[in-house]
């Protein structure tokens, strides 16, 4: 018989919420405004049975609490909530079922599905408004009490500038479950990213901040552990506080702070997908785990019949951050990532849901996004925004406020059709230099667009110029998941080919679509494995596959030469040497005082200014940019003011022929010095010498860059 209370039982204190360890006892807090009892339940050590329900004796603020002075870290519990069963009003309390806390800062184990994690019985005539008495305990996580004690020593956020960063989207199991240089026991873990092997590849690359996918804990949805699948990608969270145990090689948080320590010691921030827009209770016919249980009319953003969700998300229900306790823990647990965990910044997944207003608008000024503006450590620390959602009017790429930076698919699909063909020049010029007619507004820098061709949701590069449509046929969905129209090129051939003519073309196109990303402003975003030639075989949507589709195999690379690698890594030195290419101002096409050029000029083939009747010629896909090496940029480092740059010029074209491109002619430059050329990469750059005005004979499909040399 499991005890119902225990003589050494405080009142506690409402603040903070969670299970808080003060170094003699703990204090437990749970908000919820509509619960009638809440009991703590306590289990033994390995979780699997409940030893003790302590009733919480007090109720301030509609914040129920206790102190409990013998309870130790290490300590495993959960909650049981009392109150009204009536969906028709927006109320599911079950006391049956055992619940996380949403405060936990760790969680140990994982769901076993079964009919009676949900609030009604599965598969009544009266679905959800049924009522289900089993107790779901056993097959349950549990929360863990910790201690956060952890000796940082001088480590800090490293605030790298905006226009500095390099950024580089990875999969903490996928990136290290097949690396050859991560111990085998940590493979698969944030101890396993933390390996001198991760750390110094990441360095070589050159990459200066690593953008993670969704680390908080997440659940593997039912319907993909019923198909023989998981949940790889972490887009189900149920913890807003707590690291997926399945990321952790032991039950200890230093762990992941070691992994950060050792980053920032590499000059690496760390940026950390997070999916505050919904959670994985779903739909009104999804599980009871956490939130729903708690106070269902509290956290969700409820339909006008109040036993439906308002569903912006394609996930079953939103977060109703228009409640204020609902929004104090999206702070308060962004805030913990930053204070507890170090973390540089975060970016937002579906941020345009968590903006929405109490009219379910897109608001600039929702209670979200100014709590972040006047909030004295968030407002300090990198925010990207996903800025769109399913809901009505979900596409906002430009308008999120000063301060924050956006995924800009705009880049992603512009870049794409393009080099595929059917693109177009102008917008193609515009994506190159910062995408000002989006984000050129309100004070706003080019850092303001996250620029990516690739990304975790999409082909990776590798099969963005092998299949000209998804073969996701391993999800199995019958083909229903992934975007139909990705803007891809197989080069002539679906899928791996044995043409040396395609496979050639498919080196040029990657190396096309790299120099883009890397020479454009803004902020670049490469998806880890780019650089080696990862392939999916063609899967744009592999969010359940934890397996060899996801993980990234250096052992079975298609690019066995390194010369790949070798082309990102002299990219990335050239972006991080020259500030040309990571200006913070828009181009204005006007001169400064400290240079004879404009800040960008346009060329045409034969050598000449582009005019707005070249614009406007449809059939034009080769243009030059002149970019001059003052950029604007006077900031005060240890070694006083930057100096200036080169001059560069990079040539695309589009066309699939050569074209006879005639080097400009300015007095700023007595030659002009080959740096690469996508068409005739061997391996390493090049630095043949031209003099202006002469010829240049640049390939079908290619991308030439070169650095001014100034007169003596």
């Amino acid at each position: 018989m499991i005890a119902s209370r225990r003589a050494s039982v405080l009142p506690g204190r409402p603040y903070p919420l969670g299970a808080t360890w003060n170094g003699a006892g703990v204090n437990f807090a749970l908000f919820s405004e509509n619960a009638e009892r809440v009991e703590l339940c306590l289990f033994d050590p390995r979780g699997r049975r409940e030893v003790e329900r302590i009733v919480l004796p007090e109720y301030t603020d509609s914040v129920w609490h206790a102190y409990l002075p013998d309870a130790r870290p290490g300590l495993l519990y959960g909650y049981r909530v009392y109150g009204p069963y009536d969906p028709a009003n927006g109320h599911r309390f079950n006391h049956h079922k055992l619940l996380l806390d949403p405060y936990a800062a760790m969680v140990t184990g994982g769901i076993v599905w079964s009919d009676a994690h949900f609030g009604y019985r599965v598969g009544s005539a009266r679905a959800d408004l049924s009522f289900d008495r089993r107790d779901n305990a056993a097959g349950m996580p549990k929360c863990v009490v910790v201690d956060p004690a952890f000796t940082w020593g001088n480590d800090r956020l490293l605030h790298t500038r905006w226009h500095d960063l390099i950024v580089y989207e990875l999969h903490v199991r996928g990136y290290t479950m097949k690396h050859h240089g991560v111990p085998p026991e940590l493979r698969g873990t944030v101890a396993g990213l933390a390996s001198p092997a991760v750390i110094e590849y990441l360095s070589r690359l050159g990459v200066n901040a690593i953008e993670l996918l969704p680390v908080q804990n997440f659940v593997d949805d039912r319907h993909l552990i019923q198909k023989g699948l998981r949940n790889y990608w972490g887009y189900s969270p149920i913890s807003f506080f707590a690291p997926s145990p399945r990321y952790l090689s032991r039950r200890d948080l230093g762990e992941f702070k070691t992994m950060i320590s050792r980053m920032h010691d590499a000059g690496i921030e760390i940026i950390l997908d997070v999916v505050y827009n919904h959670t994985a209770e779903g739909s009104e016919l999804g599980p009871t785990l956490s939130f729903r249980g708690i106070d269902n009319k509290s956290y969700y953003r409820l339909a006008s019949d109040q036993r439906y969700y308002v569903d912006n998300t394609g996930c079953g229900n939103a977060l109703n951050l228009t409640h204020p306790s609902v929004l104090k823990m999206v702070t308060d647990s962004l805030r913990y990532w930053v204070n507890e965990m170090h973390v540089d910044g975060f970016r937002f997944d579906l941020a345009t849901t968590l903006a929405r207003t109490n009219d379910n608008e897109f608001g600039t000024h929702s209670n979200f996004l100014a709590s972040l503006e006047q909030d004295p450590i968030l407002s300090r620390v990198k925010m990207i925004a996903e800025p769109w959602d399913l809901g009505p009017g979900g596409y906002h790429l430009g308008d999120f406020p000063a301060g924050w930076s956006e995924w800009n698919d705009r880049f992603r699909d512009s870049v794409r059709r393009f080099w595929r063909g059917d693109g177009s020049l102008p917008e193609m010029a515009t994506r190159l230099t910062g995408s000002s007619d989006i984000f050129d507004r309100r004070g706003r820098r080019p850092r303001s667009s996250v620029n990516f061709v690739t990304a975790h949701d999409g082909l990776t590069l590798h099969d963005l110029v092998s299949y000209d449509r998804k073969h996701n046929e391993a999800n199995l969905e019958d083909g229903r998941d992934g975007a139909d129209e990705n803007y891809s090129w197989n080069c002539g051939v679906e899928g791996p080919t044995s043409e040396e003519a395609v496979a050639a073309m498919r080196e040029r196109q990657k190396r096309n679509f790299l120099a883009t990303l890397l020479l454009s402003q803004g902020v670049p975003m490469l998806l880890a494995g780019d650089e080696l030639g990862h392939t999916q075989f063609g899967n744009n949507n592999a969010y359940c596959q934890d397996n060899d589709v996801g993980w990234l195999d250096r052992s079975n690379l298609l690019d066995t030469s390194g010369d790949l690698f070798e082309f990102v890594r002299t990219l990335i030195a050239i972006r991080r040497t020259h500030p040309v290419f990571r200006r913070p101002r828009f181009f204005r096409g006007a001169t400064t005082a400290d240079s004879p050029l404009k800040d960008i000029t346009w060329f045409t083939p034969d050598g000449r200014e582009m005019t707005p009747d070249d614009w406007n010629d449809g059939g034009r896909r080769c243009v030059g940019a002149l970019l001059s090496g003052d950029t604007g940029d006077r900031f005060i480092s240890l070694q006083g003011y930057r100096e200036l740059d080169d001059s560069f010029l990079a040539i695309v074209n589009g066309h699939d022929s050569p074209i006879e491109f005639t080097l400009p002619s300015t007095a700023a430059v007595a030659q002009w010095i080959e740096q690469f050329d996508t068409a005739r990469w061997a391996g390493s750059p090049t630095d043949a010498a031209f003099s202006p005005g002469t010829p240049f004979t640049v390939a079908d499909r290619s991308l030439v860059l070169f650095a001014g040399g100034a007169p003596p």
